[in-house]
């Protein structure tokens, strides 16, 4: 088994190219364990050079949502109203503790993926009107 680290992109590539030729050998075998050990080897040089951040709580719902075909509306009689559905999902009101606690336990969304702390989405301020200016008379 001539296998070679994975130190730049291009070997990278490499090794993902003859992963798709082994996909599927069976456990146990030469191809198998070839298979193992280059998908190992990419898995750490990726989480190396592409390390990718924590999924955003709301996203994580969203996704969720879109994969079982749930609505905002299960959303709302989850966890209390349309308008905190609504206020939830465009990151304007924080997921709760309870919130979490029910979307682990109802939908069975792990809750290590909602309890992660995130800033709300501002709302846009409009500015004041005032009143018009009373009309000065001319003299």
């Amino acid at each position: 088994m001539d296998i070679q680290p994975i130190r730049t992109d291009d070997d990278l590539s490499k090794a993902i190219a003859e992963i798709e030729t082994l996909w599927g050998a069976e456990r146990g075998t030469a191809d198998g364990d070839r298979l193992d050990v280059l998908i190992t080897l990419v898995d750490r040089y990726e989480d190396e050079h592409y390390p990718i951040g924590p999924a955003h709580p709301v996203d994580v719902l969203k996704m969720h949502m879109e994969m079982t075909g749930r609505r905002r509306a299960d959303l709302a009689s989850l966890i209390g109203s349309s308008s905190r559905a609504s206020e939830v999902l465009n990151r304007r009101r924080a997921l709760t503790l309870d919130m979490v606690h029910k979307l682990n336990r109802h939908w069975g969304i792990p809750a290590e993926y909602l309890v992660v702390p995130y800033e709300l989405e501002r709302l846009a301020v409009k500015p004041v009107r005032r009143a018009a200016d009373p009309v000065r008379k001319r003299a």
